[in-house]
């Protein structure tokens, strides 16, 4: 690689992860705030989870086209072009807000669920400028973007307090015009195959591993997602703690879990990956438990909490290091697929774990359903891979 290439890949990779650091503050933006705007709107449980919960759909079903888009018109303008459309609905969100306006609120959270498809955007972008051997380590840097998630749980709380709610999302509109502005001046278009169709790049649909990847991403990314949105009102409910210290607890699991998404990526290109998700799987079951039998006692329940973030960021490092090996050419729309079902992962949960607190008065059961799907998991990844002995990805 040339210097002035070995610059636009560096670039590349530390202006896309910026981006979507942002941009994931954006898409997680309601969740540290929801306890706040139950007050003040009135919500009751199953509202305030399902406003968590809403950003997250549009930012997983997008994800698909968004990666198409990216392969086929080029990363650089898809991503400037989507941190635009993302500042219709943080504009508009105040008003809802000022408002108390709820079903207007769910609408913009479901709009705003659109920088949650930064991440299929990056993904593509990044992976283009680098060759095989350094995809897993890469993508792994790339993926660290989502600390976007921890950093707004750490600040937007304390912004909110100085400012208001309204302030936290004029705040947001700023970072994302600076994103905008530097992604145009510093970032040089990647490579574009303009000859390929849709139909070319939607046959990875019909690739078993895409859907396997997909299976396992269902259960990493999701429980990342779901527990870095659920995580400020599940403590602020179950414990009683203030919205900033709970806030806090969110973002530590958020901030570990993505500093692990590297060393997930690494280790996975020097070992064989499938037998790392199996041991991480493994680890996960035994730790799903604990989060059910340690709900009467905060310590007990954030050790958990921390160590399962550990398991789930390495997790997510090595799902995303097979990724670019499953169909030449077809980065962004295989990222697209296997990112929409792990961000519908972060979907579902939070609704059903309002649900079950609505009508038992307690998130613990809902652990339990964490316990089966990874049991769920176990078995495909044992029977596709373990037992088969397919190395498509050794």
């Amino acid at each position: 690689m040339s210097k002035q290439g070995k610059t636009a890949a560096t670039m590349a990779l530390v202006m896309g992860t910026l981006a979507m650091l942002v941009s994931f503050m954006a898409w997680s933006s309601l969740a540290p705030l929801a306890n706040q705007i139950t007050k003040d709107l009135g919500l009751t449980i199953s509202e305030k989870t399902f406003m968590i919960a809403t950003p997250v759909l549009l930012g997983s079903i997008m994800r698909i086209p968004m990666g198409y888009l990216s392969d086929r018109f080029g990363g650089k303008k898809v991503y400037i072009a989507l941190m635009i459309f993302v500042l219709i609905p943080l504009f508009f969100i105040p008003m809802a807000l000022n408002a108390s306006s709820y079903g207007m609120l769910i609408f913009l959270a479901f709009l705003l669920g659109m920088s949650g498809t930064s991440f299929a955007v990056a993904i593509s972008y990044i992976s283009v400028w680098y060759p095989p051997e350094k995809q897993g380590l890469v993508l792994g840097l790339a993926g660290m973007g989502n600390i976007g998630n921890a950093v707004a749980a750490l600040s937007l709380p304390k912004i909110s307090q100085g400012f208001g709610l309204s302030g936290v999302y004029y705040f947001l509109m700023i970072l994302l015009v600076v994103m905008i502005v530097l992604f145009y001046l510093l970032c040089q278009e990647m490579p574009v195959n303009k000859d390929k169709t849709l139909g070319q790049a939607f046959v990875v649909a019909k690739e078993a591993n895409t859907w396997y990847l997909a299976l396992f991403y269902f259960l990493t990314f999701g429980l990342f997602v779901s527990l870095s949105n659920l995580l400020p009102a599940l403590l602020a409910d179950s414990f009683k703690i203030t919205p900033v210290r709970a806030g806090l607890w969110a973002a530590a699991f958020a901030a570990v879990a993505t500093l692990c998404r590297p060393i997930g990526g690494a280790l996975a290109d020097k070992v064989n990956p499938m037998k790392l998700l199996e041991g991480l799987f493994g680890l996960m079951f035994i730790l799903s438990l604990c989060l059910a039998w340690t709900m009467g006692s905060l310590a007990l329940f954030m050790t958990s909490i921390i160590v399962i973030a550990l398991l789930t960021g390495i997790g997510n490092g090595v799902v995303f290091k097979m990724v670019p090996f499953v169909s030449k050419g077809n980065t962004g729309t295989v990222t697209g697929f296997v990112g929409a079902i792990g961000g519908l992962g972060g979907y579902f949960p939070p609704l059903f774990m309002g649900v079950i607190k609505q009508h038992t008065g307690s998130y613990q059961s809902g652990f339990y359903f964490l316990t089966a799907m990874i049991i769920v998991c176990l078995v495909v990844l044992y029977l596709a891979f373990i037992k088969s002995g397919n190395s498509d990805f050794n």
